[in-house]
C-alpha cells in the first residue's frame, strides 16, 4: 500500500490558527476545491526516513525549505486507501513567490499523450474552519489532532 509524508504547517495569528494548504495542479483538479486541498505531502519508498520525504516533498512543491520543532501526528488512511505520515511546525510562509514542480501525467487518461503540470497550482493559510472544509477530509484529523495537542499546552 503507498505511504505519503507531509507536513502540516501552521500559526497563530489575532487568536486564530490558520493551516497552510496546497491544491493539486492538473486538469483532473482544476474546478475542485471543498475536501481537493492537502498537506503538501508525496509518496515515499519502502524504509525511506518519512520526515525527511515530507521535507523534500515540502520544498518541491512550494520551493521552500523549512525547519524547526515538528510536531509528530497520528497517521491517517485516506479512502484512496493511501497512509499519510504528517508533522505540525508552526512556522510563516509568504505566498508570494512560492513554486510548485512539475509532472508528468496521461492526459486524457490512459490516452499515452502527457501533459507536464505543476504539482500544486495554489496555496493558500484557511483558518480551522475553512481548512477543515478545504482539505482531503481524512486529513481534517491532522488538523484536529494538532489543536488538541495545543489546547493540552
Amino acid at each position: 500500500m503507498k505511504t505519503s509524508a507531509g507536513i502540516l504547517l501552521f500559526k497563530k495569528e489575532q487568536g486564530k490558527i490558520f493551516y497552510f494548504l496546497v491544491h493539486p495542479g492538473g486538469p483532473f483538479w482544476k474546478n475542485k476545491d471543498l475536501g481537493a486541498w492537502s498537506v503538501p505531502k508525496g509518496e515515499a519508498s519502502e524504509g525511506e526516513n518519512l520526515l525527511e520525504r515530507a521535507l523534500i516533498e515540502f520544498e518541491e512543491e512550494t520551493g521552500k525549505k523549512i525547519h524547526g520543532d515538528f510536531i509528530a501526528l497520528k497517521p491517517i488512511k485516506q479512502k484512496s486507501g493511501k497512509t499519510v505520515h504528517a508533522w505540525a511546525l508552526e512556522g510563516d510562509l509568504e505566498l508570494s513567490g512560492l513554486y510548485s514542480n512539475t509532472v508528468l501525467i496521461d492526459w486524457p487518461p490512459r490516452s499515452g499523450k502527457k501533459l507536464e503540470i505543476p504539482e500544486v497550482d495554489r496555496w493558500e493559510w484557511f483558518d480551522t474552519e475553512e481548512a477543515c472544509k478545504k482539505i482531503n477530509p481524512a486529513q481534517a484529523e491532522f488538523i484536529a489532532e494538532l489543536e488538541r495537542v495545543l489546547n493540552d499546552v
